[in-house]
C-alpha cells in the first residue's frame, strides 16, 4: 500500500509516516516509481507507534522497544534491558512532573501576591513621570 492509504488505515498523516521511516520504526519499500510502498503489517506497526508515543516514549527508545513488542496495545516482554528503558523514562517524566508541578506553585504564588497588591495600571506611574521634560 502507499503512504496515502497507510495514512487513512492508521489515522496518521503522511508527514509523519514519514519521520517514522527516517527514524527507523517504520520500514518501506519504493516502487519502480519511486513511491513508497508499505506491507500490511505497517499498519499494526503505526498503530504500537501511536500508543508507545502516547505513553510519552521518544522515538529512540521506541526503536529500541518496537522490535519486540506484540499486538495493537502493544504487549511488551519483560526482560531486563527493555524494563531498565522504560523505568529510566519513567523517571525523566517523574522528573519533569516535579520541575513543572515547582513551576505551577510559583506562578500561583505570585498571581496570589499580585491580586493582594490590587489593581494598578501597567506600567506603573506616579504624578512627576506624567509632567513635560523641562525644554
Amino acid at each position: 500500500m502507499r503512504i496515502g492509504e497507510l495514512s487513512r488505515r492508521t489515522g496518521v498523516n503522511a508527514h509523519q509516516l514519514r519521520y517514522y521511516e527516517a527514524q527507523g520504526l517504520l520500514e518501506a519499500d519504493r516502487g519502480a516509481n519511486g513511491y513508497r510502498e508499505y506491507d500490511e503489517n505497517a499498519v499494526l506497526r503505526v498503530k504500537q507507534i501511536r500508543h508507545l508515543l502516547g505513553a510519552g516514549l521518544s522515538s529512540e527508545d521506541i526503536a529500541y522497544l518496537l522490535p519486540c513488542a506484540v499486538g495493537e496495545a502493544p504487549e511488551l516482554p519483560g526482560c531486563s534491558e527493555l524494563l531498565a528503558a522504560m523505568r529510566s523514562r519513567l523517571r525523566r517524566l517523574d522528573d519533569q512532573m516535579e520541575r513543572l508541578a515547582q513551576s505551577r506553585d510559583a506562578l500561583a504564588d505570585y498571581i496570589d501576591a499580585a491580586e493582594r497588591m490590587g489593581s494598578v495600571s501597567y506600567p506603573p506611574f506616579d504624578d512627576a513621570d506624567l509632567e513635560p521634560a523641562p525644554a
